[in-house]
Formats: C-alpha cells, sequence, structure tokens
C-alpha cells in the first residue's frame, strides 16, 4: 500500500461533502463469506448461472433450495469486520453519506450505517416465490410451504433472470449523481448495470479491491484487503 495514496484518500474523504460507498462481495471475505469471481470465488466452484437462477428455483427447487441453505448457514456464522464498522463510524460523523450494496448479508446494516441501499436484496428475508408472503427463515432451513399458498420459499434476494428493485436502482443513481466523492470496494464491476453507476458520477473515483488490474476509470486504485485499506485510512481521520 502506497503511504501517499492514503493519505490523499484520507484528504478526499475529509474535503467530500457528499461521498457514497459502492460495495460488493470482496468486501466480505475477511468476514469468512466467499466472494465469486476472484480466482477462489465461489462461482470457480458452481454455475452461477444454473444455481442463482429464477429458472432453477422454478424448475429444480431441489437444486435451488441446497445451494441457498449452504450460503445461508455460511452466512449465520460470520459477523461484519472492522471495516464494516469503521464504515458505519464514517457516515455517524458525516465523512460518507449513503452505502449501495451488491451485497446480501446485511452487514453494512448490522455494523450500524443507516443509509443502505441493498441493489441484490437479502439473504435474511424469505417470501413466498409463488404469491410473495414474507416468511421466516426457520421455514425456509426446514424447507417447510408457504403457509398462505402451499409454494417453495426462496430467500429475498435477486436472482440471475429478474431485474433489480427499481426503487432502490433509481436511488442508487440519484446517490450517484449527488456524490463528489465515490469509493468502490470489493466488486470487479463486471455485472450491468451497477458497472455502470460509478460513471455516473463527476466527482473522484477511488477502486479498492484484492484483484484491481483493468480499473484504469479510477483516480485512486488500491490493489488490497477493504479492511486493510479502510483501516489505515482511519487512522488518518
Amino acid at each position: 500500500m502506497n503511504n501517499k495514496d492514503i493519505e490523499l484518500l484520507a484528504k478526499w474523504i475529509k474535503e467530500s461533502e457528499y461521498a457514497v460507498i459502492l460495495t460488493g462481495a470482496g468486501m466480505s471475505t475477511e468476514s469468512g463469506i466467499p466472494d465469486f469471481r476472484s480466482k477462489d470465488g465461489l462461482w470457480k466452484k458452481v454455475d452461477p448461472m444454473k444455481l442463482a437462477n429464477i429458472r432453477t428455483l422454478m424448475e429444480d427447487y431441489d437444486t435451488f433450495y441446497e445451494f441457498y441453505k449452504m450460503r445461508v448457514g455460511i452466512l449465520s456464522e460470520a459477523k461484519p469486520h472492522e471495516g464494516y464498522e469503521i464504515l458505519a463510524k464514517w457516515e455517524e460523523r458525516g465523512l460518507v453519506n449513503s452505502i449501495v450494496t451488491q451485497n446480501v448479508d446485511d452487514f453494512h446494516l448490522l455494523a450500524g450505517n443507516k443509509n443502505v441501499y441493498r441493489l441484490h436484496g437479502s439473504l435474511n428475508e424469505f417470501r413466498c416465490s409463488m404469491c410473495g408472503t414474507k416468511a421466516e427463515k426457520k421455514d425456509y432451513l426446514e424447507r417447510k410451504p408457504c403457509h398462505k399458498c402451499g409454494g417453495n420459499l426462496r430467500p429475498g434476494v435477486v436472482l440471475f433472470g429478474e431485474g433489480l428493485p427499481e426503487d432502490t436502482l433509481l436511488t442508487s443513481v440519484d446517490e450517484m449523481k449527488k456524490a463528489d466523492l465515490v469509493i468502490v470496494i470489493g466488486t470487479s464491476l463486471t455485472v450491468f448495470p451497477v458497472s455502470q453507476l460509478p460513471d455516473i458520477t463527476s466527482g473522484k473515483k477511488v477502486y479498492i479491491n484484492r484483484e484491481a488490474s483493468g480499473n484504469s476509470k479510477f483516480d485512486l486504485v488500491f490493489e488490497s484487503s477493504a479492511g486493510d485499506v479502510l483501516q489505515e485510512i482511519d487512522k488518518l481521520l
């Protein structure tokens, strides 16, 4: 890590009038949650287009259920790392205005952030795949049917073949328009339309990720873990 770059980013955060954080799965790897597209990511071991797909939910529920039961189990044993707590502290101090996230673990909320926009939903919320009635995690894990219509239960995440929640996406776009500083953490920026969000801002753009090559459109790039960079910056704030 370049100390001058750390000092510069700390300066930008202090001077910023509207800072927005955009996070992806790489933000949670230090909490024990596997990411997706890195060399050791989850998608290297399974086929996302099959398992995290609306078609599989409807046509092969056994496979869909087992995959998400596994992910719910991993999440239940993890908790936000210090980097999450730092972002929550920065929001409380007025250094960060909002969090836009692709993550479904709700760690930002658990750590204390208030203005969080969840583009891909939540793995802590459940509903009927047929009628949409809310359900409890316990019922999903025990593979109980919907108490209202008897349909299969599903987690409240956005699957391949489904659109992002429109209100959340529009709000996220507005946040990017208002931002004079956008810090992207732990996402490969390969999934549309989230990949386009940083381009909306007219302000400074920073990229933090373990694998950071090919992101020349950013003003600062840190090829490191989220927790390490955030802790170093926090020391200067």
